[in-house]
């Protein structure tokens, strides 16, 4: 759906709620959103609650009575040692800046170590480099290994330990079980070589290399969701930050002072010059002007309105100066209702995901099971070295399953989908929507600046009957009367005369009707 039909969304929340947006510290995959979602769905007082890993936020809706975030940050704090920063509304900024980005550049880092050691840790794990024994190398392998172990890996550890806490397990149980049976292990055989028995070989450079790998898609994972994150940050920034209104005098009369948007309040009289954004949503009292409203409706020609005309915060006053009353302020309006749709549409979910999900949530169990089985049977029956050939191959069964994308390809496609429509001006309104456009075949443009650069330009001249100066001549004196107006027409018929080095006329009396 476009941009104009988002707005048919009725506003939210219902009058005896209120919806609260938290920025939140430690999402890392589709497992995190729905831990998060239902630790703060259970939280005494939250009615609904919605996490976006795309932008990094968690929405509550509560009851419309005084409210306190500690019991709601302290349930984020136990489903997985998430931090939240409540904002002070649905438009506001980050309540912490460029948490995301921090986020991404700690991701980067710790990836571009574990790669970086994981190439020394496979170098000496198989013996490769020249001129250094077999047990040298096996101790230099473990020295590149246990920084990647210990310290590039500690997402991983911290967050099985966190799933064991709550009787779970996710794709950190697997990545974590997986590296610290392996890493161990060899640790045991490179200590006891006796262990091993003629399977000896350790297993460091696997360990090391498994975490790298992981790290690197986390990290890819993280930088495409903040691009997604772009397009709601893009909406904001045409969000007008103050307002002009109209305020009692000291003396009793009125005055017109600025004051961040937030402040305007219903009924109030706002002030628009030419050239400002419209702060809020409401109607025009006093004068006459042409709006772009490009960004609402996709048409890029200047709409007039006059008194009475209704006017749509987030658009740009072209052309006259207006007094407005506001009519819908703060998340009323129905740019606010716009980024919301956004919003929303990034953390809903395609109808594919619920099957996704349904097989995610047995997926890890089944996976230790299967591992553990392999264990014992290796074990029982797997002859000489018994021990360690099933430690080798339940640890296979293991690092094999660690890097499984199921949980994150769904949700990562949408919130990149999503934000890339936004971006070219169309807004869905949930991820079902972005699945059946899979099936469209034809596609209807009802405005003619979704199919344009939005700019008026000159295409051809074409002189009335009988004039003789030819086409420079009326491009020219049509540029002069042009060069006092603010209309995208006059913008494309003064270019045209630049284009040409066509010197205006000077004018001597100007009206524009």
């Amino acid at each position: 759906m476009t941009q104009g039909t988002a707005l048919d969304r009725p506003p939210e929340p219902p009058a005896a709620t209120s919806r609260r947006v938290f920025d939140v510290v430690g999402l890392r995959c589709a497992g995190c959103v729905n831990g998060l979602t239902k630790a703060l769905r259970g939280v005494p007082g939250v009615l609904d609650a919605q996490v976006n890993l795309a932008t990094n936020e968690a929405a509550v809706v509560v009851a419309a009575t005084a409210f306190d975030p500690a019991p709601i940050e302290a349930a984020a704090e136990r489903a997985g040692g998430y931090e939240l920063f409540l904002r002070a509304d649905d438009l506001a900024p980050a309540a912490t800046p460029d948490l995301a980005a921090a986020e991404t550049r700690r991701l980067g880092r710790d990836a571009l170590a574990a790669t970086v050691l994981s190439a020394g840790a496979m170098v000496f794990g198989m013996h490769q480099a020249p001129g250094v024994s077999p047990l040298a190398s096996s101790w230099i392998a473990l020295a590149c290994a246990l920084p990647v172990q210990v310290w590039c890996g500690h997402r991983f550890t911290r967050g099985a330990w966190i799933a064991l806490r709550h009787g779970s397990a996710d794709m950190n149980t697997l990545v974590a079980v997986g590296t610290w049976t392996a890493f161990l292990w060899s640790v045991a055989l490179l200590l006891v070589p006796a262990l091993g028995g003629q399977h000896g070989h350790v297993w460091f450079d696997s360990a090391a290399m498994i975490v790298a790998l992981v790290l690197v898609g986390r990290w890819l994972e993280a930088r495409a969701r903040s691009r997604a994150g772009d397009a709601v940050r893009a909406l904001l920034e045409l969000a007008p930050e103050t307002a002009r209104v109209e305020r009692k005098a000291r003396d009793g009369g009125v005055e017109v002072v600025e004051v961040p948007v937030r402040e305007v309040r219903r009924g109030d009289v706002c002030v628009v010059r030419p050239g400002d954004r419209i702060p809020v949503d409401g109607e025009v009292i006093e004068g006459r002007t042409a709006v772009d409203e490009s960004m609402l409706t996709g048409e890029s020609l200047a709409v007039e309105r006059a008194v009475g005309d209704a006017l749509t915060g987030g658009t740009v006053n072209r052309t006259g100066s207006v007094r407005m009353r506001a009519l819908r302020v703060g998340s009323e309006t129905a740019f606010a209702r716009i980024v919301r749709a956004v919003r929303d549409a990034q953390g809903s979910r395609a109808p594919v995901q619920d099957l996704v999900d349904r097989v995610a949530a047995v997926f890890v169990p089944v996976v230790l099971v299967v591992a553990a089985l392999t264990f014992a049977l290796w074990w029982a029956f797997g002859g000489a070295d018994a021990l360690s050939v099933a430690v080798t191959r339940a640890v296979t069964v293991v690092i094999i399953s660690c890097p499984c994308a199921m949980g994150l390809a769904t949700p990562t496609a949408v919130m990149v989908a999503v934000g890339r429509g936004a971006r070219s001006g169309v807004i869905f309104r949930d991820a079902r929507a972005l699945e059946q456009i899979a099936r469209v075949d034809t596609v209807a443009f009802d405005k003619t600046g979704t199919l344009t650069v939005g700019r008026p330009r000159v295409t051809g001249i074409v002189a009335a009957e009988g004039f003789v100066r030819g086409e420079h001549e009326v491009l020219r004196l049509a540029a002069s009367v042009e060069a006092h107006s603010e209309h995208p027409v006059a913008e494309g018929v003064g270019g045209a005369a630049a284009a040409r080095d066509l010197r205006p006329a000077a004018v001597l009396e100007f009206d524009s009707v």
